[in-house]
């Protein structure tokens, strides 16, 4: 970076932001490291550090071995000196989540919390997070923020649900939670936190489909490493595609919809029966749902073969139904795609996700992270 014409106060914030990046990306690393990496003279490098010391940042933390002489201190972050809270709304549940640095889940808790679009809902959950913060003894001066997962597209400046069929909330505004959370806040579309979850820090993700199979289906689309709102914050919508036009009616109003074929919840009404209990049951070799299953794989195969043929990219499977899903699904799946689609595919498109239906909360928290990490 050409420093000439600027002011020795900028250089000096130059410097502090690379010395602290280069120990968060190499994990650990020592004093004579950093002067290396950097080529920065060892003073600066000490005089850095004393600041980022200082400021409860990093720490010294054990010695890597001698090469000969003194053994050099161990440097490192300090992962949990800015947390970030997430919160994700749903019809039945609220889910909270505290992260680290690192976007590591240091704190999680689910409470039974039936949504509406009322004053006394947006105080009962400032009331939880606050008993959640107080429970694990969350420094509140080391919360960066809290960010809350909503279904419903989110209006471009952030303030406002623009479209919330699913929850009956269309209109409710950040300003009617955040009055109740006393740390910066920010409201998220859930599908669309969930996906940066999955893309964060990874490369081989930076162009992909996430395809979200909670109760209600969401999906997004990644672009170079980003998540694509379009024109009208609703790219990535995948659950209103059509896919039979004289199918079932969809909240939305349409029929044919893909949330009324592969949703959580239209396996759930198929089956008679509850998630866990139809996945027993099919493992088990239950021939009735072996059916229905053959038949939502046969419809997911459908708009995912048109995904691919608009997008070309990877497809990442992720929410409540992810880790039900086996390799062998994953392998019918790519197959029936394969056999539809007009253009070669390789058999490893299709990619699980770990992070399941807590997706959303922990993705809504990492834009706090994400902001801090940019501002150091």
């Amino acid at each position: 970076m050409n420093t000439t014409g600027m002011t020795t106060m900028e250089i000096k914030k130059i410097n502090k932001s690379k010395v602290y990046h280069l120990i968060y990306e190499s994990r650990t690393i020592s004093k004579q490291g950093i002067a290396a990496a950097l080529q920065m003279g060892m003073n600066t490098v000490t005089q850095n550090l004393k600041l980022l010391e200082e400021e409860g940042l990093i720490e010294r933390k054990g010695y890597f071995e001698s090469t000969g002489g003194r053994k050099a201190h161990a440097i490192r972050i300090l992962p949990d000196a800015k947390i970030a809270l997430g919160i994700e709304v749903l019809r039945k549940t609220l889910h909270m989540a505290a992260i680290d640095l690192y976007g590591n889940i240091l704190y999680l808790e689910s409470c039974a919390l039936p949504f509406e679009a009322s004053d006394a809902y947006c105080e009962q959950v400032g009331r939880r997070l606050t008993a959640f913060v107080d429970k694990y003894g969350i420094e509140k001066e080391h919360i960066l923020g809290a960010s809350i997962a909503i279904q419903g597209l989110i209006s471009p400046d952030g303030s406002t649900v623009s479209y919330g069929r699913i929850l009956e909330h269309t209109g409710m505004k950040l300003s009617d939670f955040s009055r109740y959370i006393p740390y910066p806040c920010r409201l998220e579309h859930d599908s669309k936190a969930a996906a940066y979850l999955e893309t964060w820090h990874q490369e081989k993700f930076r162009d992909s489909i996430v395809v979200l199979l909670n109760q209600n289906l969401g999906g997004a689309v990644i672009i170079n490493g980003k998540v694509h709102t379009g024109l009208g914050m609703h790219s990535g919508s995948i659950e209103h595609m059509c896919i039979q036009a004289d199918g079932p009616l969809c909240y939305c109003g349409e029929h044919g919809c893909l949330e009324t074929y592969c949703s959580a919840d239209s396996l759930e009404r198929a089956a008679q029966t509850d998630i866990p209990s139809f996945f027993r049951e099919l493992r088990r070799g239950n021939s009735a749902f072996a059916a229905i299953w053959e038949d939502y794989l046969d419809h997911l195969a459908f708009a995912l073969c048109n995904l691919n043929v608009i997008l070309d990219c990877r497809i990442i499977i992720s929410g409540y139904l992810a880790p039900y899903i086996t390799g062998e699904d994953v392998v019918q799946l790519t197959k029936r795609i394969q056999d539809s689609s007009p253009y070669s595919l390789p058999d490893d498109f299709i990619f699980l996700s770990t992070h399941g239906q807590l997706a959303p909360p922990v993705g809504a928290a990492l834009s706090y992270i994400d902001q801090f990490l940019q501002t150091i």
